[in-house]
């Protein structure tokens, strides 16, 4: 399988893992790839497969959180003809593919703990028996797994077997989060950006502005380097100009006529009875003596509003826009607008 994926990085803590990986590349033993969505644990896989003495060795990938757990065995190890209901045939599985090779086997701590049992023999033995058959199989297999969440936790809560944990983390490479990797966000970005402008047919590559740049540093990525080269590739398509790209949208969701999400409950309360009047405690805000005309007295209110949700909050900025149903973003440029980027 050949892939034009690139690992792309140059601050410390990612160069820090991208050595650990290499090195244990070259040894016959299995790794466990930790880290948040949109990290790149599956380019750190094919990095450790490409740099392995089985190079030239199949790489057969498997996601164990796509397939249903009645399916994920037969996947897995393979069955045969006859064996459960719609196995018309016998086939091979994934094992069996990846022999002389490497197996990855991403979102890991998805397995049941069946499927668990028969990996743990695989690993212990080089050994797997299809479904509905007693014949041992030797296949020569490294794995290498990946996951998002924290395997000793689910140890501790009976979801994971310790001995299948053990066998399986000789190295472990932890990716840190794109917000740990403050260095590379433009590098990252200029990289998408230029690939997105050559998809495009542009004659150059402008580079980005100053408002551009600005937001792409101050984002704290939660969907990391996968949420960053779409912000990326969003934003140059839609630019027409000749000039730097200047104009980010990170939430694509964010729209004046985005329906409205109402809880089941709501509903059926709106539709038993009509809406009930203010309770003589409930908080009320007025207009104050002051300005008179509409769009003051609108942007007054606003002020008032984030001004109190922020002390409410102990001025933090992610709380406050959960609270009061914005992005990070959007309460930024609110703040920016009112000039309370300061307050507190």
């Amino acid at each position: 399988m050949e892939r034009a994926s690139q690992v792309i990085g140059e601050s410390g803590a990612f160069l820090d893992v991208l050595e650990r990986a290499s090195r244990a590349a070259a040894l016959d033993r299995p790794v466990l790839v930790i880290g948040e969505r949109g990290t790149g644990k599956e380019l750190v896989a094919e990095r450790l497969h490409r740099l392995s003495p089985r190079w030239d060795g199949p790489l057969v990938i498997m996601n164990c959180a796509a397939l249903p757990e009645t399916l994920i065995e037969a996947e897995l190890f393979g069955h045969e003809a006859g064996s459960f209901t719609g196995a018309t045939k016998a086939r091979a599985g994934r094992f069996e593919e990846a022999d002389g090779g490497t197996l990855f086997l991403d979102e890991l701590g998805t397995l049941s703990m069946a499927a668990q049992d028969r990996l743990l023999r695989a690993v212990e033995y080089g050994e797997i028996n299809r479904i509905g058959s007693s014949r041992a199989i030797r296949v020569d297999v490294r794995i290498v797994a990946a996951t998002n969440e924290h395997l000793p936790d689910k140890v501790a809560a009976h979801e994971f077997r310790a001995d299948l944990l053990d066998r399986l983390s000789f190295e472990v490479v932890t990716l840190p989060p794109l917000r740990a990797r403050a260095g590379d966000i433009l590098v990252l970005a200029d990289h998408f950006g230029r690939r997105m402008a050559a998809e495009l047919g542009w004659r150059t590559w402008p580079g980005f502005g100053p408002a551009a740049v600005r937001m792409l540093s101050d984002h704290d990525w939660p969907g990391n380097v996968r949420e960053l080269r779409n912000v990326v590739e969003r934003a140059t398509y839609r630019w027409d100009r000749e000039e730097p790209v200047d104009r980010i949208e990170i939430d694509p969701f964010d729209s004046p006529y985005r329906p409205r999400t109402r809880t089941r409950a709501a509903v059926t309360s709106d539709m038993a009875e009509p809406a009930a009047a203010p309770a003589d405690d409930a908080p009320i805000v007025a207009c104050e003596t002051g300005p008179s005309d509409f769009k003051s007295q609108v942007a007054r209110f606003e002020s008032d509003l984030l001004a109190r949700a922020m002390a409410e909050h102990r001025f933090n900025q992610r709380a406050t826009a959960e609270a009061l149903g914005l992005t990070y973003d959007q309460l930024r440029h609110a703040l920016r607008r009112h000039d309370l980027l300061g307050a507190g």
